[in-house]
């Protein structure tokens, strides 16, 4: 049961780190606001891109997780990755 619920808090962190770095980005790197940026983004046919430089965050989070010896946290963070993916395809 504890594996299930880690893996669960691992791709919850997985999500989150993708919508905290693409607001780090959109903020920080663009003239745009968060909501004004994604649909700005949106309009040019660019929000995959902004959705995988997002991902990049999950990538220290992940080795966060390693080094505390929270391995099935990080197989969440890397399912996160999978299904970020995916709706980044789609999109």
């Amino acid at each position: 049961m504890k594996n299930k619920k880690d893996l669960i808090i691992g791709i919850l962190l997985g999500i989150i780190g993708a919508i905290v770095g693409c607001f780090i980005f959109l903020e920080f790197f663009t003239n745009f606001g968060f909501i004004d940026g994604v649909t700005e983004m949106k309009k040019r046919g660019i929000l995959n891109k902004v959705i995988t430089l997002g991902a990049i965050l999950n990538l220290i989070i992940f080795f966060i997780l390693l080094q505390k010896n929270k391995d099935v946290m990080a197989k969440g963070v890397v399912l996160a990755m999978f299904i970020i993916t995916i709706v980044t395809l789609v999109m």
